[in-house]
């Protein structure tokens, strides 16, 4: 029997073109892992660069890893308020921790206003003396009188400080060393005075005065209303007209 010859089969593909293919297949993957990884890596570097620009904020943009000056300068501003308003803004910050023991005792906050040519700090006298006497007794009130001691002994030289005593209209009691509004009112400013001279104030810049009972914040007609009466103000004024301005524009911008 002779040898039959082999069935024509269609043609296949070069084994060359095969090896291109699965070379080809091989770098597409390659590809696509690398683009992979490369993508999760940009967005680790992303989040911990978007990281450190919200706590530091010092970076641009979360894409930069050098320092920018537009950004530190944003994120930290440069004080372009007055020596006299840092000042103020300590002595605001003094009141707020003064009224948080005020609140303890129910009695009268302290406050820090504009006045006419400058601004006054308002103290209550049942935070500083006990009743019908004139010497500082609470230990906390005169760790705040030490406090704006620090504070005026760091405002400009020509700023002065008027102590000024105020009484209700009720007269003190036959057991007070104070025969009346005037001798009380007095001894409590002369008594404040004396303590901030003690913690470093400048004699020269300090001056104490007495109202006693003629410039009432209050009806005198109530309980609260004389409470209120009863204070010590430190009235905060520049000697020289610009400096006044300066301490009125310093109130306005931190006080309201």
């Amino acid at each position: 029997m002779g040898k039959q010859k082999c069935p024509e089969c269609e043609e296949c593909l070069p084994a060359w073109l095969a090896a291109f293919g699965d070379l080809m297949s091989l770098l597409l993957c390659f590809f696509v892992l690398l683009l992979s990884m490369s993508s999760m890596d940009a967005k680790k570097i992303s989040e911990a660069i978007g990281s450190l620009a919200g706590a530091m904020s010092v970076l641009e943009g979360g894409t930069k890893t050098e320092i920018s000056k537009q950004r530190i300068q944003e994120s930290t501003p440069i004080e372009s308020q007055s020596e006299t308003s840092e000042m103020v803004n300590r002595i605001a910050q003094a009141i707020v921790d003064a009224n948080e023991m005020v609140e303890r005792g129910h009695g009268p906050a302290v406050s820090l206003e504009e006045a006419e040519n400058g601004f006054v700090i308002k103290l209550p006298a049942s935070l500083l003396f006990k009743s019908g006497t004139a010497k500082v007794y609470n230990d906390d009130a005169l760790l705040f009188l030490k406090r704006i001691a620090l504070i005026i002994d760091n405002l400009p030289q020509n700023v002065e400080v008027e102590v000024g005593g105020h009484s209700d209209n009720l007269q003190p009691s036959k057991s007070s060393l104070y025969k009346d509004n005037w001798g009380l009112s007095g001894a409590r400013a002369i008594s404040v005075l004396k303590e901030l001279i003690l913690d470093g104030v400048d004699a020269k810049r300090i001056h104490a005065s007495a109202y006693a009972e003629f410039k009432p914040i209050s009806t005198n007609a109530t309980k609260e209303g004389r409470e209120k009466n009863r204070r010590v103000e430190l009235r905060f004024f520049g000697t020289e007209d610009k400096d006044q301005g300066a301490i009125k524009k310093s109130i306005l911008d931190n006080v309201k």
